[in-house]
């Protein structure tokens, strides 16, 4: 449901066998699937936790992004592989955003290769690949040895690392400013607008829609922030020492 009437007071976290788990007032929170809602690190837990304490009269569902990845994570309803996972976020190459240029208006083509061939650059340095750009409808010729090199790089993580990364892809419709976000090399201000940079373009020629423009950028944010931290909270393996949600 997309939003439901608060049923609880207090949210809190406990440590159990399997690892950290969410506590409304006396009841333990379930996923979906009714399975118990444990997450890998207290990190994590005190990140949820804060989505469920931050709900007011109705807990609107569409806004706990975490929440939606640790249950996607639990409860892995299309019943999918590590290394599915990581064809699919690798497949995001062949139609990765920043790979797709124009040659007409000369102004968004120039702007695309001011914007974007700096971030293919890094991701080229970064992780020893070509991948260049292309203006065809059919897209840049990736090199098997490219999609060899970033599959080996995704399968350094774990399961639910590679959910939040495959989650983030689908937001920004693009690997290389994923990945550039998730390395700490782009903000997700600067992520959100790069992947947005053909309609950033269209809105500054012709004017945005009263209102709607400016909340598809905010929610893209949240997702995109949501995802990056998902990925991080889910590598990390130290807790965290302060109490839960202290005033």
């Amino acid at each position: 449901p997309p939003e439901r009437k608060r049923f609880y007071q207090n949210v809190s976290i406990s440590q159990g066998e399997g690892g950290f788990e969410i506590n409304l007032d006396h009841r333990k929170l379930k996923t979906p699937q009714a399975k118990l809602f444990t997450v890998p690190s207290e990190a994590l837990a005190i990140a949820v936790a804060t989505e469920w304490d931050s709900q007011k009269d109705t807990i609107k569902f569409y806004t706990m992004h975490l929440t939606t990845l640790c249950n996607t994570a639990l409860d892995n309803p299309t019943q999918r592989s590590k290394g599915q996972l990581i064809r699919a976020a690798v497949k995001f190459l062949e139609t990765d955003t920043v790979c797709y240029r124009v040659e007409e208006p000369a102004a968004l083509a120039e702007l695309q290769r001011n914007e974007w061939d700096p971030i293919v650059a890094w991701a080229e340095k970064r992780y020893n690949v070509a991948i260049g750009s292309s203006t065809s409808i059919m897209g840049p010729n990736i090199p098997a040895s490219t999609r060899d090199t970033f599959s080996s790089h995704l399968a350094s993580y774990n399961m639910w690392a590679l959910q939040g990364i495959e989650y983030v892809i689908t937001q920004l419709k693009s690997l290389i400013l994923s990945m550039g976000l998730i390395d700490r090399h782009i903000t997700v201000e600067k992520a959100v607008l790069l992947s947005r940079l053909e309609e950033e373009y269209q809105i500054q020629r012709w004017g945005k829609v009263e209102w709607a423009h400016d909340y598809d950028l905010c929610e893209l944010r949240a997702r995109a922030a949501a995802g990056t931290l998902f990925v991080h909270l889910c590598s990390e393996s130290s807790t965290v020492k302060h109490k839960l949600l202290q005033d």
